[in-house]
């Protein structure tokens, strides 16, 4: 279910952490003060040891009680000041540690939003979720511990170590001996602790997907009665994600095990040795003492060693999940070259768009004055009055000799898409598509299910790029535009309507896009939509619709989403069937006054409808990927089979056409 990339098997644990530089450099002069600070800590419980082999051999021996009480306060200010370093570096690194995690969630949100919308189609959402979740919770985690006690702890056994070789080496090479045996283990778990974490975390982004559909759909599981499956699926990942913690946890209790078990035999051995010397004079009572009270410092750094090194892997698989995100290029800002140069490939991504607004609609400029309407002049290719030939869009005659602004609106010149992830040698889903919506004329999209016009209008405002040849807005090749313009004077309603966890203005107002659409916008927007409903909802246009608007019906989830595409009075509309959720009597209404919205706007709308149809001045016929008919409701449905099938609902002529 996981659409993730492999782990590298040559990946570098520090190559990959050294990622995260850029977000931690703001902070670095608190968390390199942070781990001096625990440095100094570390030391000075080193320097207890010490203290005790100067009590031993001093005052304990001489029998001077003075002696012995002047040590214990030195003891005691010697732990208060490890204790409050401890805290005051903790004090260091959570301020900025959060700060660093919101900043990557920060980066992360943006990216997602910028990213084409092919990724996005490739991509589980709970994948998504999991990265800018619990990937995020594990990097703060490793940077406000780990990566500190790596440090502490390993200038921690140096330092201990010379002060146990300088108090007598002999002890202190028989410590040093499980030194080998336990870097070889740390070895080779680093390496199969790295792909249990890899694992662990892909299977809780599919868990997080199953929970994510399960919530949003649970409409569907109730009403099917599949709890039941929902529920095994839910178990079986679930049964998965736990093998693998407990092969992790098998993992880490043998690296536990060796590295707290051998150490504790040397630590034995130097107490037998160091016993037999002192008995024998060779060594005193105090610098034994002191050597097994350093030796026992040392146990928690050399005992946290395997837990670290498992904190390092899961952050460093963190950091690889997380980039994986942030490398998918973002869409390309235009084109570079000469207008309506050809795209190497569909979906193909560029160099970030910096500044890009995420909002996908937005106020646009006046809308173009309409021209007179002309409903026969360009039909599909062949002699003029035929409603059948190729895919070339004739021009009328003269229309070469008309002013620039006559010929400028909506036109596709030559378009052919084909989605990134096709097999190779394929059909394109859109080919050599020509087509011309002249400004203030709408135009009805009218096809067999699966012939690509959802396809075709999401090409429009730039969700998918084309494969090749160009789109024009008003003669300006819309690869040329930013995409904040671009967006910004096309306005779109889909046939499957989105809502946000918003109010219902709120919603509305997205597709305005400036601060000053107020009131009297939003009361215009619902009144073409004929979304007057929302004045009789329990508080009026600021109640809240839920997630997904899942408390409001079909209809009516349609309806605000077709107030949003004209609440901006964008110079183009692209309407995805917008009409299909809604009842005979109010689609006659919202149709009527989508025509005098259409009157002033540049339209393209997908219909399967002959009412929805009847909206438009002409109609383009899309089959088999290639518009194969332009002209007006009448004149196709007279001379177009094929139209004629598709608009009487005949089922025979539907399966034919899908062939």
């Amino acid at each position: 279910m996981a659409t993730t990339l492999p782990p590298s098997r040559t990946r570098s644990t520090v190559r990959t952490l050294l990622r995260l530089w850029p977000y931690v450099r703001p902070v670095r002069t608190r968390l390199f003060t942070a781990a001096l600070v625990a440095i100094l800590a570390s030391c000075i419980g080193l320097v207890i040891p010490l203290v005790l082999k100067w009590m031993v051999d001093g005052p304990i021996a001489d029998r001077d009680p003075a002696g012995v009480w002047l040590g214990a306060l030195y003891l005691l200010l010697l732990g208060l000041a490890e204790a409050l370093l401890f805290g005051f570096r903790r004090w260091l690194v959570a301020r900025p540690l959060s700060g660093v995690e919101a900043a990557m969630r920060a980066d992360l949100y943006r990216h997602l939003q910028r990213l084409p919308v092919a990724f996005h189609d490739r991509w589980p959402s709970g994948q998504l979720l999991s990265r800018g979740t619990t990937d995020l919770m594990l990097l703060r985690m490793f940077l406000a511990f780990p990566l500190t006690f790596l440090l502490v702890n390993g200038v921690t056994i140096l330092v201990g170590v010379i002060i146990m070789l300088v108090q007598d080496w002999t002890l202190g090479l028989v410590i040093l001996v499980p030194a080998v045996p336990v870097m070889v283990t740390c070895v080779v778990f680093e390496k199969r602790y790295s792909k249990a974490a890899r694992l662990a975390q892909d299977q809780v982004g599919d868990l997080t997907t199953v929970v994510e559909e399960s919530v949003l759909g649970i409409r569907i599981i109730k009403g099917f009665g599949r709890h039941r499956s929902q529920a095994r699926a839910f178990r079986e990942l679930s049964g998965k994600l736990r093998g693998t913690e407990l092969h992790k946890a098998r993992l880490l209790a043998t690296i536990l095990g060796v590295i707290v078990t051998l150490p504790e035999l040397a630590i034995g051995a130097a107490l037998v040795l160091g016993a037999v010397r002192v008995a024998d004079g060779d060594l005193s009572a105090g610098t034994l003492v002191a050597f097994l009270s350093t030796a026992l410092a040392l146990r928690w750094p050399v005992d946290s060693i395997g837990f670290l090194l498992a904190m390092s892997q899961e952050a460093a698989t963190a950091t690889e999940r997380y980039f994986e995100v942030m490398d998918a290029e973002e869409e390309e800002p235009r084109v570079s070259g000469e207008p309506g140069s050809t795209r190497a490939g569909a979906g193909s991504r560029g160099p970030a768009e910096r500044g890009a607004s995420p909002e996908p609609f937005g106020q646009g400029a006046p809308p173009a004055p309409a021209l007179p309407r002309a409903p026969g002049l360009a039909r599909a290719g062949g002699t003029p009055g035929a409603p059948g030939g190729t895919s070339r869009a004739l021009e009328a005659p003269g229309e070469a000799r008309r002013p620039a602004a006559a010929r400028g609106g909506l036109r596709f010149h030559g378009v052919t898409f084909r989605y990134p992830d096709a097999p190779a040698g394929s059909p394109p889903v859109l080919d050599r598509i020509d087509l011309h919506i002249r400004p203030g004329e709408s135009l009805a999209l009218v096809g067999a299910t699966g012939s690509g016009k959802t396809t075709l209008t999401a090409l429009v405002p730039r969700l998918h790029e084309v494969t090749s040849g160009r789109i024009t807005l008003n003669g300006t090749d819309i690869t040329a535009m930013s995409r904040e313009e671009l967006r910004s004077r096309v306005a779109v309603a889909f046939e499957e309507p989105t809502l946000f966890s918003a109010s219902v203005g709120e919603n509305v107002l997205m597709g305005a896009g400036t601060a000053t659409a107020g009131k009297g916008e939003l009361e215009r927007a619902l009144g073409v939509a004929q979304a007057d409903f929302v004045y009789a909802l329990p508080q009026g246009v600021d109640t809240q619709v839920g997630e997904q608007g899942l408390s409001l019906s079909g209809g009516q989830r349609q309806r605000l989403a077709l107030a949003r595409a004209v609440v901006g009075r964008p110079d183009f509309l692209v309407l995805d069937d917008p009409l299909s959720a809604l009842d005979v009597h109010t689609e006659a209404a919202v149709e009527a006054a989508l025509r005098r919205v259409l009157a002033d706007t540049t339209a393209l709308i997908v219909a399967h409808r002959p009412s929805t149809v009847l909206l438009a001045d002409r109609v383009a016929l899309l089959s088999g990927g290639r518009i194969t008919a332009v002209g007006t409701h009448h004149e196709l449905l007279r001379g177009n089979p094929e139209y004629a099938h598709l608009m009487s609902g005949d089922p025979a002529g539907e399966q034919e056409d899908i062939r």
